[in-house]
């Protein structure tokens, strides 16, 4: 299969439209081809007039590790090129930023949740070519966790840096499709298109969504393996807990849950007697680390780790935001009073919990705070917003 970027450099009729014109690339280290050469050099090496680059969150090389540590503007050392940080001093291109090209090209690997920022990066730089006249094109890649839509809606009001808009965590969309949405939803006039990828199949597999062809490359420090991909939509919500989600360790957010003072056997009890129905789909084993740095670091943590991935993988019925919920929901059964959730500044959000920031909303801490919620009261708000989505852009997939 071919990914946006590789059609792009195969075939010049594709590239035609960039010729006389200033190309910008958005780009991270995953931005590679099918050979592993970064995107900006292919395209440079091509004969495309690249006059500027930008980097998103964790930077163009990716070497930032953590939320809010930010990237500074430089100079390409190679190339003499600005390379503008969108997680710095500002996260939406300003006008100066917007002038040094006439067409941005978007080579972004997402891993198709809302939460991750390459989405809301993709919103302020289509906002802003509409403002600057200016074309953005998405060079399209796989969306790790395939077709499957999980979450409730970011209610109106919740929006953030993490929270482009009201979508599930979960949206099943490539970054190409979800542009159209974008300028669909907000009303955007630009001048877009999407390079499409030839022979994405995210209902086959074993990849459902990742082609095996292509070898994995971190889209962000601790985006390590399509197992961590599959489950992020659940774990990233540990980011806004005091449990550990696995950083300071070689296998960040594929646990559900890491602390020095919780029985990890005990929870995952509790858990098959609450809603046995959402751990589905994949394995979840007991484990013990000791992170080296972030939260609980240097403490050994007890904790259950997800094996979204082998023979214990199944696509149709794996449902990480649920899982997540459960083992939230599980630990406040069993320890009423634990401090589950951390309050500290999230993504630029000063005002509001992180556990809501993350969800767009209050919805999913107040039902596990609440001592008489059923999972069936969770299910019931997921399921009707999941169904919405699902409906509403069924029109836009490029990829049925």
């Amino acid at each position: 299969m071919k990914f946006g970027i590789d059609r792009l450099l195969a075939d010049p009729a594709l590239r035609a439209p960039l010729e006389g014109r200033r190309v910008a690339l958005v780009a991270h280290p995953a931005s590679v081809t099918e050979d592993l050469v970064h995107s900006l050099d292919a395209l440079i090496a091509a004969g495309v007039n690249v006059t500027s680059a930008f980097g998103p969150q964790h930077g163009l090389k990716g070497d930032k590790q953590d939320n809010m540590v930010e990237t500074a503007d430089e100079v390409d050392p190679l190339y003499g090129i600005p390379v503008y940080s969108l997680y710095g001093e500002v996260r939406r291109p300003t006008p100066a930023m917007m002038d040094s090209a006439d067409v941005f090209l978007f080579d972004l690997q997402d891993l198709g949740c809302r939460i991750y920022t390459f989405v809301t990066t993709l919103l302020y730089l289509l906002q802003e070519a509409a403002e600057q006249g200016k074309s953005v094109w998405v060079l399209d890649r796989p969306n790790p966790a395939g077709r499957p839509v999980e979450g409730s809606t970011l209610v109106p009001g919740h929006e953030s840096f993490v929270g482009a808009g009201p979508m599930p965590m979960r949206h099943g969309l490539t970054l190409g499709e979800m542009g159209h949405w974008f300028i669909r939803h907000f009303g955007l006039n630009v001048d877009y298109r999407v390079v499409a990828m030839d022979g994405w199949r995210p209902h086959e597999g074993p990849g459902f969504g990742w082609p095996e062809s292509r070898i994995w490359i971190n889209p962000s420090p601790n985006a390590a393996n399509l197992n961590m991909a599959r489950a992020y939509a659940g774990t990233v919500m540990i980011e806004g807990a005091t449990l550990s989600e696995g950083r300071g360790t070689t296998r960040p957010l594929e646990v559900l849950f890491g602390a020095p003072d919780l029985d990890a056997r005990a929870v995952l009890a509790e858990m098959h007697g609450y809603a046995p129905e959402w751990m589905a789909g994949c394995a979840l084993r007991e484990c013990w680390f000791e992170p080296t740095f972030h939260k609980h670091a240097r403490t050994l943590c007890n904790g259950l780790m997800i094996h979204a991935e082998g023979r214990f993988y199944d696509h149709n019925i794996f449902r990480p935001w649920r899982l997540q919920a459960l083992a939230f929901k599980a630990i406040r059964r069993l320890y009423p009073d634990y401090p589950i959730w951390r309050d500290f500044p999230y993504e630029y959000e000063f005002d509001r919990l992180a556990i809501d920031v993350i969800n767009g909303g209050p919805t999913l801490r107040e039902w596990v705070d609440d001592p008489s919620a059923a999972a069936g009261d969770l299910e019931s708000v997921a399921s009707r917003d999941e169904q919405a989505w699902t409906t509403e852009v069924r029109d836009l997939l490029l990829y049925p």
